[in-house]
């Protein structure tokens, strides 16, 4: 999966694409997504269990649903689409990436089903590349809003359910958290280093012929990067050959 022009067949068969945009959006919708923490410590439990580049390449997995969920309804997909790209960029070196700024100034309001949603996921990512690329130890927490989002836009939700349930298991068996049984109080301003951990790849969240390797891994990212326009994605620094 070399770029994101396929879109993945769990999304086809999520009818995201070009489904009316018929879920509620309202102020209570809003602040439960932007506030997310205090009722879902279920969802926390299970994400703390992933190390730090899963969590990044589950961002831009979820980023995606987002991107095909709202294409064809806003021209503004295009910057969620660079944003896909940085991500992935990230996972296999975070110099390799700007920062996702966004709407630095608070000028943007998240209203309107559309562009609220999408200054909601744009306003998540931009949380975790700068906490990613902080090595904060609280990372893994900036996702519940994220994929409580996707689930509410998403069509079929069953669907989605299935596909999240499957890549968590996944991810915490191939990619767990080092540091999941210490006291996050204790090292607080500690600075993680998520350097030596494996990379993974778009393959892994929706191709599902594909083999978790270290090796595949590796080259399904190395050849997603190669095939980006980095000149066109203001968000991408490839200046340097990746590793």
């Amino acid at each position: 999966m070399r770029n994101l022009n396929n879109v993945p067949k769990v999304i086809l068969e999520s009818k995201s694409i070009g489904h009316a945009i018929d879920f509620k959006w309202n102020k209570k919708k809003i602040n439960e997504l932007l506030d997310p923490f205090e009722e879902n410590e279920d969802l926390e439990n299970l994400l703390t269990q992933i190390n730090h580049k899963a969590s990044v390449g589950l961002a831009a997995a979820l980023l995606e649903w987002i991107y095909w969920r709202f294409t064809g309804y806003t021209k503004d997909t295009n910057d969620t689409q660079k944003r896909i790209e940085a991500l992935w960029c990230s996972v296999d070196n975070p110099e390799q990436t700007n920062p996702l700024l966004f709407d630095t100034d608070f000028e943007i309001p998240a209203s309107g089903c559309v562009n609220g949603a999408l200054w909601i996921a744009h306003m998540n990512v931009r949380m975790i590349d700068t906490l990613y690329k902080k090595g904060s130890y609280h990372l893994q927490n900036e996702l519940i809003g994220l994929v409580l989002l996707v689930r509410h836009v998403t069509p079929k939700k069953k669907v989605f359910d299935h596909w999240f349930n499957r890549i968590m298991i996944e991810l915490i068996c191939l990619y767990p958290c080092e540091y999941q049984n210490l006291d996050l109080n204790e090292i607080d301003e500690e600075i993680y280093d998520s350097s030596n951990e494996p990379v993974i790849c778009r393959d892994f969240f929706f191709d599902s012929e594909f083999k978790a390797t270290t090796e595949a891994s590796k080259n399904a990212i190395h050849s997603f990067i190669d095939n980006l326009n980095y000149q066109a994605n203001q968000f991408l620094n490839l200046s340097r050959v990746h590793s």
